[in-house]
Formats: structure tokens, C-alpha cells, sequence
């Protein structure tokens, strides 16, 4: 449905009620009255091609302003926006008409104390009731970080939810604290038996305030935050924070840069899938196979390193194109080499499709149903394994993504094998990607000059983990005056439970792991 027909819609359908205005991107934007935001929103949800792609929380210097962002795939970015005074922190709760809305309400309600009436569990979500009180709200312009600390008092007596009432019904508890390098994250398991009957993650236990630390920066300052948060997908972050400072700045990028770009984004890519089949490996006790994949990933590092001079790229993406030029003949030195490694990935990918008691594990095992992974919004190869085929460098094609040929790989079945089979398919394509990419690459400078300017913007980048929003406002000093971090981990853990209920407890760490999770996207 074109822009056009949902404005005549939205206005045919509540015209006292919403005030509708597509921007000059073409970019729908609608101011609703707070009552019918709920209906607008599960109304928009519904058309085709829509997806939900996160919801941005503002307090602005006289009023709450919350959007919520949506995709039409065919015509660009629909945002539907509420207002209320500072002293009026009350809200209809989304989420009970679009589950995907959950996690991003529960967010607020805890970092800005603002409540959502119909929200089935407000509390003990990124502040945990064990660990802090009620009320910090660390995201309001008068939190006092100091004097929250002061006064940290934790409820003593708290306990897990408990939703299985049946005989000899437990809780199993798993981490936060594990082994190697995994990092904090906490899981509530409940059965009567060896079946999981729910899980509920408790994350957030690094919970660093990015978003927070952001505010009153300059751009330059700020990328530091975006590309760090989390350093295995440092690049594509870094991306998505250059691109809507660009926006802001009417910057054009040159030729060169925007070819390098793609070269260096789909070579985070290859590695950090290799990265996600050698813990999949490790998780089903194939050791070998882990070894193989490691060394690979561990190559891929060394070629990245000697290629940009980080091994996973920090300091390469600025504002207005690349920190520093790439020679030609290095980036196919570069290229030889990650073709040597594509060939080695597909020798190990023949012996696992081989290995019956590897499959055994993958195979109808950690199901994702198309229609959940719809309605929790999920993202990237979990969603694409699951029949959900989006993918940013298609839908909304950026740098030279539109002038390449690839295929978006996608699968049916929704389990863990399905997803192996996307993370490979895809570390292929990023290579055959990458080959177009050195073709299309032409003299010229690799910088542009980005003067951005007081405004707000929403970009989106298809990282390894899936399409990664950023929002950046920027107050008339060119300072962030609000930065929004929407990542695909986010989203994914909030479905995360779809996978593991209804299996046994010994393919919790399997499926896991086929998800590609990460907690420091997520815990941002």
C-alpha cells in the first residue's frame, strides 16, 4: 500500500483524531491522540509489508514525545507519535495488540519511570528489583547518578516469577556468572521434568547507559559510543551512526567510501557468521569442528587487521565516508585471502551436512514459527530462518547495495539447522558481494565534509545480527540531544523463549547458540 492510500485511510478512518503529514523523504509521520494510539498502531501492523522496528521514548523540554517506528517495505518509514505533558508520564500500552511493542515498554518504564496501562509486567527488567529500587528512572534529565547510588536500596526479598502451578514444578536457574568468555545473562528454566516449559532471560546485567552517556556530545565523541557497545559488530554500528549524522550534515558521501564501506561491512559480516557456526559446533560437543571454525574466524581476524589496522575495525567509519584510504591492491590482497577461507567454510560445511548425530541436534529442534517471528519482531538470520526474508541492503538498499546482485538467503523450517544453513549461505554471498564491490571500486578521495545541523534522524543498517536503528537528535549546537539504540539482539532476545520452550534441557545451550545472540548488543 503506498504512502498516499494509508494517509487517505488513517484519515477516513479516525479524521478528528490523528493529524497525518508525509515529510519531504516521503516518510509518514502521525500525531495521535493518546487514546486511540493502541488502534492505530495494531491497525498499521496488520497492513502487508509493515514491520515494527522499535519505539524511541523522548522528554523533550515540555512534554513526553514516544514514536513508534514502523517499516513499509515498499515505501519507507511510518511513525506514529504521541505527546503529553512532563507532569503526565501515563500511557495506553501497544504491546497488547503488538507483542514486538513489550520489551521497548517495559525499557521505558524503567529508565524513565513512565507507565503503560494494559502492560501485562512493568518492573525488574533492565533495574533489576534485586539489585536496584523502583523510581531511578537513570534516563530523565534530572537523574542524579550520584545520589542514586547513595540511596540504592534493592528489594531483599525478591524472588523469580513463578508462572507453572503443577506438582513438582521447579525452577532450574542458569548463569549469570559462565565459564570462558560469555558474558553475563541470567535464565529462569521451569519444568516438571526435562522439558522447558518457560523460560524467561534475565538480562541487562551490564547494563551501561550508552544512550545516556551520549547525550550533550558532539558527533565525533558520540561514535566513539556507537561503534564500542559492541565491539564484534563494531563496523556496522559505526555505519548506522555515520549515515544518520550524514543525513542531518546533507552530506554526499564519495564513491570510493560508499564502495569501501560495503567491502568492510560484509567482511565484519563473513566473520562474525563464522564466529556464530564455531560456537554452534562447540555447543554440540563436535570439537573438531569448533577448532576448524576458530581458526578460520581466527584468520579472518588477521586478515581484517592487516587490511584496516584493527581486527574488528575500529576507527574505520566517520562521519562523511572512511578515517583513512584503502589501497586498491591491499583490499584484493585482502580478498584473496577471505576467498581462501570461503573455500575452507564450504569443506566444513560438507562435513557437518554429513554428520548425522551433528544434524540430530539442529533438525526440528528450537522452532521459530514464520508468524512469531512476525509478531515478536525479529530480525536478521534468526527471522530470515523462519521465512521472514528481510534484509535492509534490499528493502531499503544503502551506499551501493542497489547496484550489486545477491540473493537474500532464507529458509522455511524455522529450527537451528535452518539457521546454520542462513549464517553460511550468507557468509558466501557477503563474499561474492565483496568480489562485485572491488570491481565497482574507482580513484578518488574517501572523505567528505559533514557539517550536521539541528534535526532527528532514523537510519537503518543490516548488521550480522539484522537491521540495527539508531535515532539521533541533534539540538541546535549540533550536540546529541537524544540517542536511540534499536539492535537486533534486542529483539531477538525478547523471542529468544519461542526457541527453547518445548525442548529439553540438554538442547537449551544448542539452540542458544544457533540464535547468534549477543548480550553486549543487547545490554547496551
Amino acid at each position: 500500500m503506498k504512502i498516499q492510500e494509508i494517509i487517505a485511510k488513517i484519515n477516513a478512518r479516525w479524521p478528528d483524531e490523528v493529524k497525518v503529514s508525509a515529510n519531504d523523504k516521503s516518510n509518514l509521520v502521525t500525531d495521535c491522540k493518546r487514546d486511540i494510539v493502541p488502534a492505530v498502531c495494531e491497525w498499521l501492523f496488520n497492513l502487508p509489508d509493515i514491520r515494527f522496528i522499535g519505539m524511541v521514548t523522548e522528554e523533550r523540554e515540555s512534554l513526553w514525545e514516544l514514536t513508534y517506528n514502523f517499516l513499509n517495505n515498499k515505501n519507507g518509514l511510518i511513525q506514529i507519535r504521541v505527546k503529553a505533558p512532563l507532569d503526565h508520564g501515563n500511557f495506553l500500552s501497544v504491546s497488547r495488540v503488538i507483542h514486538a511493542v513489550d520489551w521497548h515498554e517495559r525499557e521505558a518504564e524503567d529508565l524513565f519511570e513512565l507507565n503503560f496501562e494494559g502492560h501485562p509486567r512493568l518492573g525488574d527488567f533492565i533495574l533489576h528489583d534485586d539489585t536496584w529500587q523502583e523510581g531511578l528512572a537513570p534516563m530523565r534529565a534530572d537523574f542524579d547518578a550520584a545520589e542514586a547510588i547513595a540511596r540504592q536500596e534493592p528489594k531483599v526479598d525478591w524472588k523469580p516469577r513463578k508462572v507453572v502451578d503443577a506438582p513438582g514444578a521447579f525452577i532450574m536457574p542458569v548463569g549469570p556468572v559462565f565459564s570462558g568468555e560469555a558474558e553475563s545473562s541470567h535464565f529462569l528454566l521451569e519444568t516438571i521434568g526435562e522439558e522447558i516449559i518457560r523460560a524467561l532471560p534475565r538480562l541487562f546485567f551490564k547494563y551501561r547507559g550508552v544512550e545516556r552517556s551520549a547525550q550533550g556530545r558532539s558527533a565525533n565523541d558520540a561514535l566513539l559510543l556507537a561503534e564500542r557497545f559492541a565491539g564484534t559488530t563494531a563496523f556496522s554500528h559505526a555505519l548506522a551512526f555515520c549515515m544518520g549524522i550524514e543525513e542531518l550534515g546533507n552530506t554526499e558521501i564519495p564513491a570510493r567510501a560508499n564502495v569501501l564501506r560495503v567491502f568492510l561491512a560484509e567482511l565484519e559480516r563473513f566473520r562474525d557468521h563464522i564466529r556464530v557456526i564455531e560456537g554452534i559446533c562447540a555447543s554440540t560437543g563436535l570439537a573438531v569442528g569448533a577448532s576448524q571454525a576458530a581458526i578460520l574466524e581466527e584468520r579472518t581476524l588477521r586478515v581484517t587487521g592487516a587490511l584496516t589496522g584493527h581486527r574488528y575495525m575500529f576507527g574505520m567509519a566517520v562521519p562523511g565516508g572512511l578515517s583513512r584510504d584503502i589501497n586498491t591492491a591491499a583490499c584484493r590482497s585482502a580478498l584473496d585471502g577471505i576467498q581462501s577461507i570461503q573455500r575452507e567454510l564450504s569443506k566444513l560445511k560438507g562435513l557437518l551436512d554429513r554428520s548425522g548425530s551433528f544434524l540430530d541436534r539442529l533438525e526440528e529442534v528450537g522452532i521459530i514459527t514464520s508468524q512469531q517471528a512476525v509478531d515478536f519482531g525479529l530480525a536478521g538470520p534468526v527471522a530470515r530462518a523462519s521465512g521472514l526474508c528481510d534484509d535492509l541492503r534490499r528493502t531499503r538498499p544503502y551506499s551501493v547495495y542497489a547496484d550489486l546482485g545477491f540473493n537474500v538467503p532464507c529458509e522455511r523450517d524455522g529450527d537451528g539447522y535452518a539457521r546454520l544453513r542462513v549464517f553460511f549461505a550468507e557468509a558466501t554471498w557477503s563474499v561474492r558481494i565483496m568480489e562485485q564491490a572491488l570491481d565497482m571500486l574507482t580513484e578518488g578521495t574517501v572523505i567528505a565534509p559533514c557539517m550536521p545541523k539541528k534535526g532527528v534522524s532514523l537510519t537503518g543498517v543490516e548488521t550480522p545480527r539484522g537491521a540495527s536503528w539508531q535515532w539521533i537528535r541533534l539540538d541546535s549546537q549540533a550536540l546529541v540531544q537524544r540517542y536511540r539504540l534499536m539492535t537486533p539482539s534486542f529483539a531477538n532476545w525478547h523471542g529468544f523463549h519461542l526457541s527453547v520452550e518445548g525442548f529439553a534441557f540438554q538442547d537449551f545451550p544448542i539452540i542458544m547458540s544457533t540464535m547468534g545472540l549477543s548480550v553486549a548488543e543487547n545490554d547496551r
